[in-house]
């Protein structure tokens, strides 16, 4: 399986948990709309139930408040390749930039991609409207096992209230399985 993400906002190196949560949540709604498609849809009363049912393993997990729904799961054997493109208001070649060096900025994202592991880490926030399940990429940011990231100059006039860490990203994510179960064959067309 294979589709994109988008995120255009801050990017902090070393991000604190407030902004990691605040990043997951621009993605949920993207990946929200993943699970209404084919395939996902078809087996959305098998992956999301609660409680799991015979017929295969949820996906749901639990850090309180919130209940998440991570895509790329170990409890199916799943995978990611994530290849990124990073348009940021820096200088071509300027690894180390005013927003933030590029290493410490991508692994802001990753912890953003994934649930998080401890109620700590959601900064005290609550569920939305529109937030159970929460939807996120990965259930841990180790299934991530390829990682392409190609940076360049946003050209983008930048708005009064735009701060140097602001970035746009296209996240092209592709799905595999780690091993073929009967619960992920969906992921091998």
């Amino acid at each position: 399986m294979q589709f994109r993400l988008t995120y255009q906002g801050p990017l902090a190196a070393n991000g604190r948990a407030i902004e990691k949560h605040k990043i997951r949540r621009h993605f949920h709604p993207q990946l929200r709309e993943l699970w209404s498609r084919s395939p996902l849809k078809d087996f959305r009363d098998i992956y999301l139930a609660d409680p799991p049912r015979e017929a295969g393993p949820s996906l749901l997990s639990r850090v309180e408040p919130f209940r998440f729904a991570p895509l790329v799961s170990s409890k199916i054997d799943l995978i990611a390749s994530l290849d990124i493109l990073f348009l940021r208001r820096d200088e071509p070649g300027g690894l180390v930039t005013i927003g933030g060096d590029i290493d410490n900025r991508i692994k802001t994202l990753l912890d953003a991609l994934r649930m998080p592991k401890a109620p700590s880490e959601l900064a005290k926030q609550l569920p939305g409207e529109g937030e159970d399940p929460f939807f996120c990429l990965l259930e841990d940011d180790a299934l991530v096992t390829e990682l392409a990231v190609v940076t360049d100059r946003l050209l983008e006039p930048p708005e009064e209230s735009s701060k140097e860490s602001h970035v746009h990203l296209i996240i092209k994510v592709t799905i595999r399985a780690a091993r073929v179960t009967w619960g992920n064959t969906i992921f091998l067309g």
